[in-house]
Formats: C-alpha cells, sequence, structure tokens
C-alpha cells in the first residue's frame, strides 16, 4: 500500500516528467524494434517425438515439396495449349531468385504413380487436375511467387465456352492468404470507445483509456519484437499481445478513472484522488495483471518451442499495459485534474446502483433456485466441451477465397482425401519389404517410394479425421523397428497428443498457484475455492462455444474441424486470469462491506450493486475487442478471439449476476473461514488485501 501511495504521489507531482519519460520509452522501444526485429518461425519442433526424430534423419532432404503448384483444366492438362500454359508459368516462377520448380521422378518400383509427364509431378486418373512441386528460401520468395500466380493470366478457352483454359492454386501453408490486422483493432478500439463514452459521459475521460491502452500496446508490440532476437516467437503471437493488450489495458485504465472520479467527487483535491484511486483500484490492478502475468505462463506446459513463444508474447501485453495504468495514466489525471470532466455529456438521473441492487436481492431472496439454474445453463452450455478434439488447422479450414483452400480441394478430389496430408515412412536402413507392408495396411490409398529410405504414403481418409490418427498409430506399431512415420500430419498428429497429455498438469498448476494467490488477499479458504470452481465453469461454458461453431460448425461456415492444439491451453490460462479479475473487483468490495458490517447478505448486496456497473463496462469492452479478432482469416485466433469473448460474457452474466450472489448467499458467514479465526473472519483493517474498485465511496 505504502509503495503505491509514493508512487502515485510522485506520478502525480511530476505528470510531465512521468510523461516524457513514456515518450521517450515507446520510441526507443519503436526504433529499436524497426532497426533490430526479431524473426518470427512458425516452425516447431517436439523434441523425442517420433516425427522430430525422423524429420531430423532426413535432415536437410525433406520428403515432400514446401508448396505445389495445382493445375486444373476442364479439356484435360495433357492438352497443348494447357501444356503450354503451365510452362509458361513455371517459367516465370522459376525466375524467382531461390525459387526451384521441378519434378522428381519416383524411385523404381513405386506402387502409386507412374513416371512423371513433363512438366507435372503428378495427373489425376480423369486428366483434369495436375501438381507441379515448388521450392523455395524464404518468404520474400513466397510473397513473389503469389505475385506471378495472381499476374498470370491463361488463354482464354473458345469464346462459346467463356472460361480460362485452366485455373492454377498454390498448395502449402506459406501460400495462405492471411490478412493482416489493423481493421479488427479498429474496430475493437471503436466499440470500447463507445461503451467509454456511455459509462462516463465524458470525452476527456474517455480519452484516457484508449490512450494509456494504446501506449501500453505499441510498446508490447515493440518490447516482443525485440525480445524475439532471444526467444523463439511464432507469427500471430503479435496478435496475441495486441489482443490482450487492448483487452485488459483498456479495462485497467477504466478501473482507475472510475475511482478518480468518485473521489474527485468526494470533495479530494486532485492529488489526494490520484492516490485514493491507485491504492485501490490501482493496487487491484496490480494484483490482476500478475493473476493474467502467472496463469499464462501456464503455457509453458507445452514446451518452450512453442509454449515460451505464446507466453512472452502474452506477458508482454498484460505487463506493459499495466505499467502505463499504474504510472502513466496517474500523470495524465494529475495533468488533467478537474478538466477530466469538461465537455461532459448531460447525466441522466443516477440510479447509485439500484437496479443491481434490486437485481441481488431478487437472487438472494431464492439462491438455491437461482444457484440451480445457473449451474444448469452452464453445464449445458459446457456439455460440447466434451468432444474437444485436439488437432492442427489445414486449408481445409480456411475462407473459400484462399488459394491454399481451392488447391486443398482440387488435391483431395482428384487424388483423395489423404492427398493433401500424407505420411512419410523414414528409415537409416534401406525400406525393403516395409513399402509393400505399408501399402497393404488397412486406411492406405497409395504409397509412393522416394528412395532407398524415404516413402509417401496417401492416407485413405483427411488429414484430420480420426482415422487417419489411427493409421499413423497402426503404422507405427505395424512397421519394422528402424522406419519412422513423419510429415505434417504426423507432427500435427504428435503435438496434439502431447498438448493433451500436457493439458491436466496445466490446469493443476495454474488452479494451485490462483489459490496460493488468492488466500491471503481474501484471509479466507472457502472463497478461493468457490472463486477457482466458478471460474472452471465459466472456461467450461467458452470451451463448448468454441467446439460447437468451430468443431462441429453449427453455424454452416464450412470450415469445421479438431481445434488447434495450442488454442484450448491458451483459451484456458488467459480465460483463468481474466475472469479471476472480474471476481476479484466483486468479491474485495463484497469483503469490504462484509468487514465493515459483519452482515454477508448485505455485503453480497451492497458489493454487487457497487461493482455491477464497472465490470458490466469492463466486461463489455473485452467481450468487443474479443469478438473482433474472431473476424480474423487465421482460424487458431479467431477461436481464441471468439473463446475468450464468449468466456468474458457468460462470467459477467450468469456467472457474476447469478451464481456467485447465490453461492455466496447460501454459503453466508462460512464464505470468511480462515483456520485460527474462530470460523469468522478476524476485524479490523485490511492490511494488505485487495480493496473495492467501483469507484463509489469507502466505508
Amino acid at each position: 500500500m505504502t509503495s503505491l501511495n509514493s508512487l502515485a504521489r510522485f506520478c502525480a507531482r511530476h505528470g510531465w516528467l512521468v510523461l516524457l519519460a513514456w515518450l521517450a520509452l515507446a520510441i526507443a522501444l519503436v526504433m529499436g524494434a524497426a532497426r533490430a526485429p526479431g524473426a518470427t518461425t512458425d516452425e516447431f519442433t517436439l523434441s523425442g517425438s517420433e516425427s522430430q526424430r525422423a524429420a531430423d534423419l532426413l535432415g536437410d532432404r525433406p520428403a515432400e515439396p514446401r508448396g505445389r503448384l495445382v493445375v486444373s483444366a476442364p479439356a484435360g492438362v495433357r492438352a497443348p495449349e494447357v501444356r503450354q500454359a503451365v510452362t509458361t508459368l513455371i517459367t516465370r516462377m522459376s525466375a524467382v531468385p531461390g525459387v526451384t520448380v521441378a519434378v522428381r521422378a519416383p524411385a523404381a518400383g513405386s506402387r502409386s504413380q507412374p513416371p512423371p509427364e513433363a512438366p507435372y509431378e503428378q495427373v489425376s486418373e480423369d486428366g483434369t487436375v495436375a501438381t507441379v512441386p515448388i521450392g523455395y528460401t524464404d518468404q520474400e520468395s513466397v510473397a513473389k511467387l503469389k505475385e506471378v500466380r495472381d499476374a498470370f493470366r491463361p488463354p482464354a478457352a473458345p469464346a462459346a465456352l467463356a472460361a480460362p483454359v485452366l485455373t492454377a492454386e498454390l498448395s502449402g501453408d506459406d501460400f495462405a492468404d492471411f490478412t493482416p490486422g489493423g481493421l479488427t483493432e479498429g474496430i475493437g478500439l471503436l466499440a470500447a470507445a463507445v461503451i467509454l463514452l456511455v459509462a462516463f459521459r465524458s470525452p476527456i475521460a474517455t480519452l484516457l483509456p484508449l490512450l494509456t491502452g494504446v501506449t501500453g500496446v505499441v510498446c508490447a508490440v515493440s518490447l516482443l519484437s525485440l525480445l524475439g532476437n532471444v526467444v523463439s516467437t511464432p507469427g500471430f503471437a503479435v496478435y496475441v499481445t495486441i489482443m490482450l493488450g487492448l483487452g485488459v489495458g483498456i479495462d485497467y485504465a477504466l478501473l482507475v478513472v472510475t475511482r478518480f472520479r468518485a473521489s474527485l467527487g468526494e470533495g479530494r483535491t486532485v492529488e489526494d484522488a490520484v492516490v485514493r484511486a491507485m491504492t485501490t483500484a490501482g493496487r487491484s490492478v496490480l494484483f490482476a495483471g500478475i493473476t493474467v502475468i502467472i496463469t499464462g505462463a501456464g503455457i509453458l506446459f507445452l514446451g518452450p518451442s512453442l509454449g515460451g513463444g505464446i507466453a512472452l508474447a502474452a506477458g508482454c501485453g498484460v505487463l506493459m499495459v499495466m505499467l502505463t495504468a499504474l504510472t502513466l495514466l496517474p500523470a495524465l489525471l494529475g495533468l488533467l485534474g478537474t478538466r477530466v470532466d469538461r465537455f461532459s455529456l448531460p447525466h441522466r438521473g443516477g440510479t447509485n446502483g439500484s437496479t443491481a441492487r434490486r437485481w441481488s436481492r431478487a437472487v438472494q431472496r431464492r439462491p438455491l433456485v437461482a444457484g440451480v439454474l445457473a449451474l444448469g445453463l452452464l453445464l449445458g452450455l459446457t456439455l460440447p466441451a466434451a468432444s474437444l478434439r485436439f488437432g492442427w488447422s489445414d486449408a481445409g479450414n480456411r475462407p473459400v477465397s484462399d488459394t491454399t483452400r481451392r488447391a486443398h480441394e482440387l488435391l483431395a478430389d482428384a487424388f483423395g482425401p489423404g492427398a493433401a496430408g500424407p505420411l512419410v515412412l523414414v528409415s537409416a536402413e534401406p525400406l525393403g519389404r516395409a513399402v509393400a507392408q505399408a501399402a497393404s495396411t488397412p486406411g492406405v490409398a497409395g504409397v509412393t517410394a522416394l528412395d532407398e529410405r524415404t516413402a509417401l504414403v496417401v492416407p485413405g481418409t483427411g488429414p484430420q479425421e480420426e482415422a487417419t490418427t489411427a493409421l499413423v498409430h497402426a503404422l507405427r506399431a505395424g512397421l519394422p523397428a528402424p522406419v519412422l512415420v513423419t510429415g505434417g500430419t504426423a507432427a500435427g498428429i504428435d503435438f496434439a497428443e502431447h498438448s493433451f497429455d500436457r493439458l491436466p498438469w496445466m490446469v493443476g498448476a495454474v488452479l494451485l498457484a490462483s489459490f496460493a494467490l488468492l488466500v491471503p488477499v481474501f484471509r479466507s479458504l472457502v472463497v478461493p475455492l468457490k472463486a477457482i470452481a466458478v471460474n472452471l465453469l465459466s472456461i467450461g461454458a467458452s470451451y463448448g462455444a468454441v467446439v460447437a461453431i468451430f468443431q462441429w460448425d453449427v453455424l454452416g461456415l464450412g470450415t469445421g474441424g479438431p481445434v488447434d492444439a495450442w488454442v484450448p491451453m491458451m483459451l484456458f490460462v488467459v480465460t483463468f486470469g481474466l475472469t479471476m479479475d472480474y471476481e476479484v473487483f466483486l468479491l474485495s468490495r463484497i469483503q469490504e462491506e462484509y468487514a465493515r458490517t459483519r452482515d454477508n447478505s448485505r455485503a453480497v448486496t451492497e458489493g454487487l450493486a457497487a461493482t455491477a456497473r464497472v465490470i458490466t463496462a469492463a466486461a463489455a469492452i473485452m467481450f468487443c475487442v474479443f469478438a473482433a479478432f474472431g473476424t480474423f482469416d487465421d482460424r487458431p485466433l479467431r477461436i481464441l478471439g471468439v473463446g475468450l469473448a464468449a468466456a468474458v460474457l457468460i462470467d459477467a452474466t450468469v456467472v457474476r449476476l447469478v451464481l456467485v450472489p447465490a453461492v455466496m448467499e447460501l454459503l453466508g458467514d462460512r464464505n470468511w473461514w480462515f483456520p485460527g479465526t474462530g470460523g469468522r473472519r478476524a476485524t479490523g483493517e485490511p492490511g494488505g488485501r485487495v480493496t473495492a474498485v467501483t469507484g463509489e465511496r469507502v466505508r
């Protein structure tokens, strides 16, 4: 408390100094990130897995091309005009530096494909689809290849057909049409601005959370880029930083500004109002930020290769916006003072929490009925989560406007559903009879021996189907010991199973860490256990929404499939941290009222009435920010955005407005039981606990 008090006074008294320091820091981080940005990679290793051991054995001789040109011609790809057009396109692609467009003939004795017909690698049975392998060195080559393909204009068919001679698509994850952020973040910020304006009815007060939130996010993104030189980060990590930074940063500032304005209304001086806001709302922000960072670190259970980069992205986002809320914001409040309410919109008659108070009393009059109904609804929303299947998104989950999605469908229609995700057999010794044994395995559509030690296996089912997972296990169990099974599909299966095995450990670690943080805050064993239980219900319901929308495809978007293995883990750790924030905001005010009145029912009523407005506004902001990210082209980020939005919505309504007051009413004084207090919480000053963050008066 003393440290925050001193920090708040310093920021309030030296506002321009703090403002200039943040400006200098932001400029330094942005310039540093521009001069020495860390490299990102979407290729990760899973040490010890069979797919990784096989990949290590392959070394620099890849069994699969990094990409493919997939051409389709209704008149047949062997037609002279089609061959000429494809050859022209290949020539233009081959002229790109670092690109190789070449066909490797299959090894003698191959069972699946005859020697290729120039310029094709393989041709479908009906002769209308063919592939050409593409090799390249870097992402610049990928961009230029896409430009060549987009600029290519095949000769037109006879006028009567009114169609091109052929269509050309690009297969391979690097060719996916991932739209960069910008519009998405803008939509989230615009929605947040509207909600803030409704809540504050003051343009200046509305701008403060937006300014501090955006400043924190800019610094966080720059810091992440710099740290990318030390820790390997995935390409999508920056969007995790932006998503969390905007969501929690604006919320944290909302809480502080609300308390500051209320303190001014109580007649305090500007400096005292800043100090009061920081020692109450600011302390809660500090605890909330630390909680999200600690729970977010649970993603490290995925392993350092992938989990480290994601944990770093989440940590950077939350840390920097937390620091802006604790230093930059009080400096701005000190500079603005009473002018924070200048140009305010006309106020409607205030309810002073009367609506929330009436609602709480209605729930508390029938706590068992309300609790059972809320619990039943949450369990119903959670039911789909029982079908959650870990996997990995592929081109089949992308929009039909994406060239890789169209290539995926062409390959599946022409060569079978498994053609888009073949398996690779690798051995340190000649494969020998293993090729024939693999070909006779049920579920295998074809085998191509590439050389003496490698072969391609085409499953009869798609990469995301459970039958393909069963086939991988059957091949690994049935083939001789020196033979290993790898490839993108097998690696995805290994990672999904690894993530599923690590999930219980991660959940246990996060729950224990949260319990350890909450017990000293509330000096109670029951309240932390209850908080953890209701948060698990919120997470279960968000999992259910994710499964229904993205796995079952109940919205009919045509992108159904298993959920990317890292997303459920990230969704758990982040959701748990965020929902715990709201729990702390609410319970700390209830605890304050209980310490004053020793009346549990009244404490619940007044705590809910005092926090309802600010929690509703904070949850609405976070929902809009996360939901905006649900429009991303990248499916894993879309799942994460929708899952977080669903969790926040459910938590701020069913959990906070119904389940929590009902359960706390049923438990009564037992809520505050702690060993050594004689069954009741000790009276006296809160001494180190989180205080209320509502902006209402504090007794």
